[in-house]
């Protein structure tokens, strides 16, 4: 989630029956639920540095207890350092409306802690387990900025001013809107996967492992195995995966990932056209987008470098593409699916930094040129 949505949220929060805790106790929440995201300072390394410790061990269970402690510290000594200034109150009287600093890391672990849990249902994903295991996890349900949650936010906490009472019940009422927002994105996330073999028909792919050990679950954990095209001239079915959109909870994008290519189709679960027969003239895998994922051997050469293994252990949809020029240099690029857009191609640029491409150049005797993100 972005911070604005972070930092209301622990606004939020502290109109409940956590600000009896004491004075101070919003100040820990509301530092706190920003607290992880200060892995940004691997920005000073580089992109490339920054994609490899980004939401990894301050998004960890070190991360969540030590950020949230050292919260609760600054809060108390800035408080400290307030309170010794004022000479329109006397010491005794403040120190029994300050939470004490226990109550303040409580509040401090409990803000770190929700930053993660928000960061978990978006498909951008988070690292929960970091250091300890570097996989991501993610559950798919919330785009990184949803204006719905954002609108609920702002609204309750621009009422309730009044009284203690107007705003613990604001607070409650916000925070029923937030579930509710939750499981309507759950439903409707379910609906559109159950709609992949309506909206590929007779081109969705069997799937590579005929016999699963285990069903897919809510969870999706990556990086994962490349899989490659078995057979020459075959394909198959790896994964799917259902992305929430920005602007509607009934908005999704599909993405099928196969042994040599993705597929994506965009459904609105709103449309007539998924409520009545289908007309074979609109067929809806005729307007299925495609991009090839083609891993050659100086693919797997580039991967093996620096750079491919950050960018390969941070995207979840690599979509493998090589160039061979007229020197006999290959260019390979990679590019992480969820953040394709509507074009995939070499040649395309896009103004600013981009972590979500990476390119790789190799000589013809297997040397590695150049190694950056972005086209």
């Amino acid at each position: 989630m972005d911070n604005v949505t972070h930092s209301l949220f622990a606004l939020t929060l502290a109109r409940t029956p956590l600000s009896r805790a004491g004075r101070g106790t919003t100040a820990a929440l509301l530092v706190a639920s920003n607290a992880p995201d200060v892995d940004f300072v691997a920005l000073v390394g580089g992109s490339a540095n920054y994609l490899k410790w980004h939401r990894g061990p301050t998004h960890g269970p070190l991360g969540v207890i030590g950020l949230g402690l050292l919260s609760a510290g600054l809060v108390w000594a800035g408080r400290r350092l307030y309170d010794a200034r004022l000479a329109t109150a006397p010491r005794a009287q403040l120190e029994d409306e300050n939470a004490s600093f226990r109550m303040l890391a409580a509040a401090g672990v409990i803000g770190a802690f929700l930053h993660v849990l928000m960061d978990l249902p978006t498909s951008y994903g988070t690292r929960i387990l970091s250091p300890f295991d570097w996989h991501w996890f993610a559950v798919d349900l919330m785009p990184i900025v949803d204006i719905y949650l954002l609108a609920a936010l702002i609204a309750g906490f621009g009422f309730g001013r009044r009284s203690v009472a107007a705003r613990q019940r604001n607070a409650s009422i916000v925070l029923t809107l937030m579930a509710a927002n939750y499981g309507v994105r759950a439903v409707s996330h379910a609906q559109a996967l159950a709609m992949v073999p309506r909206l590929f028909g007779p081109t969705l792919a069997g799937p590579c492992d005929p016999e699963p050990a285990d069903p897919a679950g809510p969870l999706d954990i990556w990086p994962r195995t490349q899989a490659t095209t078995p057979t020459a001239g075959t394909r198959c079915l790896v994964d799917v995966a259902a992305m929430p959109s920005f602007t509607s909870p009934f908005r999704w994008q599909v993405v099928l990932r196969l042994s040599n290519a993705y597929e994506l189709r965009d459904v609105d679960l709103l449309d007539a056209q998924w409520r009545q027969p289908q007309d074979d003239l609109e067929a809806p895998w005729r307007t299925s987008l495609r991009y090839p994922n083609v891993w050659t051997p100086t693919v797997q050469r580039a991967a093996a470098t620096d750079l491919g293994r950050v960018f390969l252990g941070f995207s979840r949809f690599p979509a493998a593409r090589s160039a061979l020029d007229a020197q006999g240099v290959t260019t390979v690029r990679w590019t992480d699916v969820r953040f394709a857009g509507g074009g995939f191609a070499l040649e395309q640029r896009r103004p600013g930094p981009d972590i979500f491409t990476a390119t790789v150049r190799i000589s013809p005797d297997g040397q590695i040129l150049q190694q950056r993100l972005g086209r």
